[in-house]
């Protein structure tokens, strides 16, 4: 197996989906009962699994285009709440005894699970998003969502009018400091008398950060109080409550992982959402699935970020052309972060 230190020029395409807005429950198996052969891509999803218009939809994207590309059998299975690593190592067991490859886990909870099933399977091509992992067979899908999030950052703080914009994450962990970092950055650079209002939802996962939009809600209520006209979600499934209550106060709210311009379980809030931070989930999952397609399958470390097109911003939303030098500074700020003059924080 090669071992390549980064994925070049992985477009990013997130997918509009047409999904549900509630999650799924169980296992989906994609074309008959298995019969054990010609089993492709599996994926495993993260707290607030299928339906968060987020984070594992755009995983789902990927899997789906694989499957069309590729003609083969596919499945995905939900998490379970309060699940603990050995539900997690259990389920990845499942799908790689099944003969599923590559198996990918959705989100950095899969580490402690991925290592230890990885090593009992060394025929198997494994891979996680959002963590490194180390193992002869397992690629690592890691973002740059600080850089995306300094481009949210800017549109914030060229959008806002009361000088105050939000901040939601889901869970007080590293992983969202990433774009706690970024966004704070990118709003002090542009105008340092906006203030950022931040706030976590929980300290843990277990707790719901990620997996509760009445939580979301809430907290953007609060920074609403507070006089923030801008509020920026990463929190998952949480950030579906974050953005109701933007439109419902009528401020911008600014989406995560996915446009969520284009999310049809969000149609009736399109309007107040000015752009989203992406991440290029979507890609990343084909890429992996593609690479052991053609038997060159992918390990190590894969980074991406802005500069090989695996995080941006999106602009959908006709509205965003209409704030006064937004598209000017973003495309400024992009060009910055690509050539180096700019560096982004990342915690």
């Amino acid at each position: 197996m090669r071992r390549i230190s980064r994925l070049t020029r992985v477009a990013v395409g997130v997918a509009s989906l047409a999904l549900a807005a509630t999650a799924c429950g169980g296992t989906s198996s994609e074309g008959g009962d298995g019969g054990g052969d010609d089993k492709g891509l599996a994926i495993a999803y993260d707290v607030g699994g299928k339906g968060d218009q987020s984070f594992n939809d755009a995983a789902y994207a990927g899997l789906e285009k694989a499957k069309k590309e590729f003609g083969y059998k596919t499945a995905d299975i939900e998490p379970t709440d309060g699940e603990t690593d050995a539900d997690k190592e259990q389920r990845l067991t499942s799908l790689a005894k099944q003969g599923y490859n590559p198996v990918i886990g959705v989100g950095f909870a899969y580490g402690p699970a991925m290592k230890a099933v990885a090593a009992k399977y060394p025929d198997t091509t494994f891979g996680i998003v959002d963590s490194v992992v180390e193992g002869k067979n397992v690629a690592s899908l890691v973002f740059a969502e600080n850089e995306a999030s300094y481009l949210a950052g800017v549109a914030a703080a060229k959008a806002t009018k009361t000088k105050t914009v939000g901040f939601v994450g889901g869970v007080d962990v590293p992983l969202i400091h990433k774009f706690q970092a970024g966004y704070e950055q990118g709003v002090k650079d542009t105008d340092p008398k906006v203030k950022v209002v931040s706030q976590y939802l929980t300290q843990t996962a277990e707790e719901g950060g990620f997996a509760s939009p009445d939580k979301g809600k809430a907290a953007a209520e609060g920074q609403i109080e507070k006089k923030a006209d801008v509020v920026y979600a990463a929190a998952g499934l949480s950030g579906q409550g974050v953005i109701e209550a933007a439109a419902k106060a009528k401020i911008w709210a600014i989406g995560v992982d996915s446009d969520q311009y284009k999310q049809e379980a969000l149609a009736a809030y399109k309007d107040s959402i000015l752009t989203s931070a992406l991440k290029d989930i979507q890609g990343a999952v084909f890429a992996l699935a593609k690479s052991v397609e053609d038997d060159k399958p992918l390990t190590g470390t894969h980074t991406f970020d802005l500069k090989s097109d695996g995080v941006g911003l999106s602009d959908s939303n006709p509205a965003f052309a209409g704030i006064a030098g937004a598209e000017e500074a973003v495309e400024k700020a992009k060009t910055g972060i690509v050539d180096g003059s700019i560096k982004v924080a990342a915690e």
